[in-house]
C-alpha cells in the first residue's frame, strides 16, 4: 500500500509540474500572438478554400481563390512580424522537447531531444511568405494547397511549444483529418527540408 501512494504521489507531482509548465508557455505564446490576427486570417483562408473548392465551376472557383489574396499576404506579414518578435526571447524560454510525451522540464533534462521554437518559427514565416507570394508560380488552386499545409503546420508547432508532439499531432488529425507527416510532405520543398533539417538537429 505505502508503495502505491509513493507512486500516486509522484504521478500526481509530474502531472502538476507539466501543467504549470504548459500554463506558462501558451501565455509566452499568447502574450505575443494577441497582437495579432493570425487565428481569425486562418479561419477565413480555411472557410474560403472550404468554398472555393464546393465550386463546381472552375471560372468561379479561381475567382473566389483570387479574393483571399489579400488574407493570404495579411497572414504572412503578421506571422513574420511576430517571428520577429518572438526570436528576442532567451533560447532557455524557446527549446521544445522532441519526446513523443510531455514530461516536466524535459528540454533540460533531454537537450539533445529538442529544437529551438523561434528557428521554426522563422522557417514557418519564410514559408507561408513564399506561399502568399506564389514564388513558385502554382496555380490558384495548388497554391491554396500549399498555403493550407504551411498554416497548418505552424499551428501545429505552436501546439508542440505549448503541450507535446503527441497532443499537437493529435489534434491535428483530429480537427483536419491530417497527419503530421502529410502536412510536412505538402508543404514547399524549402519548408520541408528547413523543418526536417531542424528536427534532425
Amino acid at each position: 500500500m505505502d508503495a502505491l501512494i509513493l507512486v500516486m504521489l509522484v504521478v500526481s507531482g509530474v502531472w502538476l509540474l507539466r501543467a504549470g509548465e504548459q500554463r506558462r508557455r501558451i501565455a509566452l505564446l499568447g502574450s505575443f500572438l494577441g497582437k495579432y490576427q493570425i487565428e481569425a486570417l486562418m479561419e477565413t483562408l480555411t472557410q474560403g478554400y472550404l468554398r472555393a473548392l464546393g465550386e463546381e465551376d472552375p471560372e468561379r472557383r479561381e475567382q473566389i481563390l483570387n479574393m483571399l489574396d489579400a488574407a493570404e499576404r495579411s497572414v504572412a506579414q503578421q506571422f513574420g512580424s511576430f517571428a520577429v518578435e518572438f526570436s528576442r526571447l532567451d533560447e532557455a524560454q524557446t527549446r521544445v522537447s522532441q519526446l513523443g510525451v510531455a514530461l516536466p522540464f524535459a528540454d533540460r533534462l533531454f537537450p539533445k531531444a529538442t529544437f529551438d521554437v523561434r528557428e521554426a518559427f522563422r522557417i514557418h514565416a519564410r514559408g507561408l511568405a513564399d506561399a502568399a507570394g506564389n514564388h513558385l508560380n502554382r496555380s490558384p488552386r495548388d497554391k491554396a494547397y500549399t498555403m493550407s499545409a504551411e498554416l497548418l503546420l505552424m499551428q501545429h508547432t505552436c501546439h508542440w511549444f505549448c503541450r507535446s508532439l503527441a497532443t499537437a499531432s493529435a489534434r491535428t488529425l483530429m480537427r483536419h483529418q491530417t497527419p503530421h507527416a502529410q502536412l510536412v510532405a505538402s508543404v514547399a520543398p524549402a519548408t520541408r527540408r528547413d523543418y526536417e533539417a531542424l528536427l534532425r538537429g
